[in-house]
Parts: C-alpha cells; sequence; structure tokens
C-alpha cells in the first residue's frame, strides 16, 4: 500500500507535464511561451473543462502521496509535517482554479478572477514549505537537490510576478509563459524525484527484513 501511494507522486508529476503540453497543443491561439499556465484554466478557455478534470485527477493524486510520505520511514516529524503540508497544497491546487480561476485577458474583472493571484500566492507558498521540509526526509544530496530548487524557483517566481502587471492589463507577457514553466516544471520533476527516492528506501526496508 505504502508503495502505491508513494509512486502517484510520480504519476501526478508525469500527468501534470503531459496534460499542460497537450492543452497549449490543443488551445490553438495559445502561446506556451508567453501565456501562463492559469490561462489555459481561465473562464470562458476552450482547454477550461479539459483541464478542471486533469486537476481533479492530479491533486487527488498529489493527496495520495501525501499519505505516502506520511507513512514513510525516516523522520518522523519530517515525515508527518511535509505530508500534512502536501495535503493543504493539494486542497489550494484544487480550490484555486474550480473557484478562483483568473479571468481572460481583456475580459471583465470579476472577485473570483481578482483573488486568483492571491490564492497562488499561498499555493506558492505551501509548495516551497513542502520542498523545504521535505529536502530532509533524503540524504544530503537529496537536500542540496531541494535547495537549489527552491533557489531556482524564487528567482523564477520572481521573474515572473514582474510580468503581472501587463497580464491584468492584457499587454503582451514575453517569455511569461517560459519562465512560470520553468518554475512549474522544477516543482513536479522535485515530487518525481522525492517519490522516486522514498519508493527505494522501502525497497531497502524490505530487503533488510528479509535478512
Amino acid at each position: 500500500m505504502r508503495k502505491t501511494l508513494l509512486f502517484c507522486g510520480s504519476l501526478s508529476s508525469i500527468i501534470y507535464i503531459g496534460t499542460d503540453l497537450l492543452a497549449c497543443w490543443l488551445y490553438h491561439s495559445y502561446s506556451i511561451i508567453n501565456q501562463n499556465y492559469s490561462e489555459l484554466l481561465a473562464t470562458g478557455t476552450p482547454t477550461r473543462p479539459f483541464m478542471i478534470i486533469v486537476s481533479i485527477v492530479y491533486n487527488l493524486l498529489v493527496a495520495l502521496f501525501a499519505l505516502g510520505v506520511w507513512k514513510s520511514a525516516g523522520p518522523k516529524r519530517t515525515a508527518h509535517i511535509t505530508g500534512g503540508l502536501m495535503i493543504v497544497f493539494a486542497f489550494l491546487s484544487l480550490v484555486t482554479p474550480l473557484f478562483f480561476q483568473m479571468d481572460m485577458r481583456e475580459a471583465e474583472v470579476t472577485l473570483r478572477g481578482s483573488l486568483h493571484p492571491l490564492m497562488t500566492a499561498v499555493m506558492s507558498l505551501f509548495i516551497l514549505l513542502s520542498i523545504g521540509f521535505g529536502a530532509f526526509l533524503s540524504g544530503k544530496y537529496f537536500r542540496l537537490y531541494s535547495f537549489t530548487t527552491i533557489i531556482i524557483m524564487l528567482l523564477f517566481g520572481a521573474i515572473t510576478a514582474s510580468q503581472a502587471p501587463h497580464l491584468v492589463t492584457g499587454e503582451p507577457t514575453p517569455w511569461m509563459g517560459f519562465t512560470e514553466r520553468i518554475n512549474i516544471y522544477f516543482t513536479m520533476i522535485w515530487f518525481l524525484v522525492l517519490s522516486i527516492f522514498l519508493l527505494r528506501k522501502v525497497k531497502e526496508d524490505v530487503h533488510l527484513s528479509m535478512d
């Protein structure tokens, strides 16, 4: 059961990246380089129904992965905190596109759309906290990798945020989609790597118990 839960982490990352690329291809007027991920889920976009289904599946897998992390060996308190933070992230990641989706460019700003940046910021905070605590679930190389991921996320998050005023006014946002996806994909890869590391630990524990 624990192996199945941990495998959900790998599966969630693969689904997220794969469906993002697919949605970008399906939305013919969309630019993966210049437009951000949330625009695939914006009110009135042709990809919203498909991406909502993806969001439900993805966040369910993340929640299951979080349970697997909670049950992981190695510092129990760290595993519990990381798993708890990931569950909160999964909840926010589901609620934000469902109820606080962004408005399309140049469309009338709605209350829900105006709250989208705030919800995204809170969600991003829980991602960073999950990575920060999760860094201590494995050895020193994984810690170094995790902290490097956080630095990259902060750097490209700041670059992406600098384009936000242009997005609000409906102006062009060159490279916004690219810089944001560096952030997103590094996050997805971190979840994938954590899943692999913890699955390897489970395998090692099974071999030790057999010995």
